[in-house]
């Protein structure tokens, strides 16, 4: 039986664990944490077929130059020297073109559709209850400009394929009759879907660890051995881990963790925040982008998730308390009924995305090891692409054919 060793215990790594086990492999997952505190946990638990334009993207430069000014702002770049943002920047700056968006429509789309279906099955095999529902997902847009911008999008996502209806105010409010809403309309992403993130990860690994996969907390890999273009183990302080074949998935620290293997990986975190209000007055049952805000709304398990931004910058606990604001004050400018008090920084969830300066992820086989694959760089769609990514990450590592192509998405397309 062939072995392999995962760094990552995020919703990347352990799909990744999930696939490669049921291949016929045994596998050792290293996290360096207790799995609690992962992009997977806090996010907007959405799966979006809908999102198939990257973060790096013309309109992206021209609002991100406007918002860095604005302490509560969906997106920020914190202004620094550090020469791995510098870097960062100005390959994002190159890849943020019309003709690159273009390109990258087709395999976003796959790859998210792919995964969608992954869900469904998962669920099914696994009997895990992570409240997956096909209820679509509604973009409320308030200004004629971003109306503009969404019947644009809804043409473009018919021609791939994709499931949008355009909305007026009248039509979105019959689907949610009890919550009050002020837009000017909306986008229904009708093939989208939502589920809760937190039952997700604790089902997947309870699931995995009674399949014989064995997760590994608090197991930092400080060392990565090699020999004649191999990967030949990977230290952590306490232990060797030794297999056949060996994954790079840990989120935002994968470019410490290649530079081990003297591999670059371009990547940037991206710091986001979220928040649950339980027991919402006004039940909702369909979740919300909040589109000039970038806010995401999703009912889960009873409760309501706010969350939103994007702050690039270097990893730290710190909690900028202006941008959790700028999520607060943006809900009722759409949701009149829904009146928020900023949440105590105890009740604030901040996690770091992984993000590549094209908006695209990682996924495949390493350029300098023959037995080494990379999975990272998702930046708010790794829960949506968990599934699709680690099985295209198993079957390159059993050397089959993908179940699409992931040229796009080769670690060493920067080099």
């Amino acid at each position: 039986m062939s072995k392999a060793i995962i760094i990552g215990g995020g919703v990347i790594g352990l799909f990744s664990a999930y696939y490669l086990h049921k291949s016929g492999w045994e596998v050792d997952v290293l996290e360096q944490g207790d799995l609690s505190d992962n992009c997977s946990f806090g996010n907007a638990g959405m799966v979006t077929p809908s999102h198939f334009v990257p973060l790096a993207s013309p309109g992206m430069v021209e609002q991100g130059i406007r918002w860095m000014f604005d302490s509560k702002s969906p997106f920020y770049v914190k202004p620094s020297l550090n020469p791995e943002l510098i870097g960062w920047g100005l390959k994002f700056l190159k890849s943020a073109t019309k003709k690159h968006v273009e390109r990258s429509a087709g395999g976003l789309r796959d790859i998210a559709l792919l995964s969608k279906g992954l869900y469904h099955e998962f669920e099914k095999d696994s009997g895990v209850d992570f409240g997956l529902t096909d209820k679509g997902i509604l973009a409320l847009f308030k200004t004629p400009k971003v109306k503009e911008e969404e019947l644009h999008m809804v043409e473009k996502a018919v021609n791939l394929g994709l499931d949008f209806q355009y909305l007026t105010p009248d039509e979105c409010q019959k689907l949610q009759p009890d919550i009050e809403l002020d837009i000017l309309g909306a986008v229904h992403y009708r093939c989208d879907s939502h589920m809760y993130p937190n039952q997700l990860m604790k089902g997947l690994t309870k699931y995995l660890e009674a399949e014989g996969v064995r997760i590994h907390c608090y197991a930092e890999v400080i060392r990565i051995n090699h020999d004649a273009g191999k990967i030949t183990s990977f230290s952590t302080k306490d232990n060797d881990f030794t297999g056949d074949a060996y994954l790079i998935s840990g989120g935002s620290w994968s470019p410490g963790i290649a530079k081990l293997a003297g591999i670059k990986i371009p990547l940037m975190p991206g710091k986001g925040y979220s928040f649950m209000v339980p027991d919402p007055v006004k039940p909702m049952t369909i979740p919300s982008i909040l589109c000039e805000a970038r806010v995401a709304v999703t009912p889960m398990n009873g409760s309501i998730r706010f969350g939103g931004t994007m702050e690039i910058g270097k990893l730290n606990k710190q909690i900028n308390i202006n941008r959790v604001k700028g999520i607060v004050e943006s809900v009722p400018k759409y949701f009149p009924d829904f009146k928020l008090a900023v949440p105590e920084t105890k009740d604030t969830w901040f996690g770091f995305r992984p993000v590549s300066p094209d908006g695209l992820p990682y996924i495949g086989m390493s350029g300098k090891y023959k037995n080494l694959a990379i999975a990272t760089g998702h930046a708010m769609v790794g829960l949506a692409l968990g599934p699709a990514t680690g099985k295209l990450i198993a079957e390159a590592l059993n050397g089959e054919k993908t179940s699409m192509d992931i040229g796009m998405f080769a670690p060493g397309r920067f080099d």
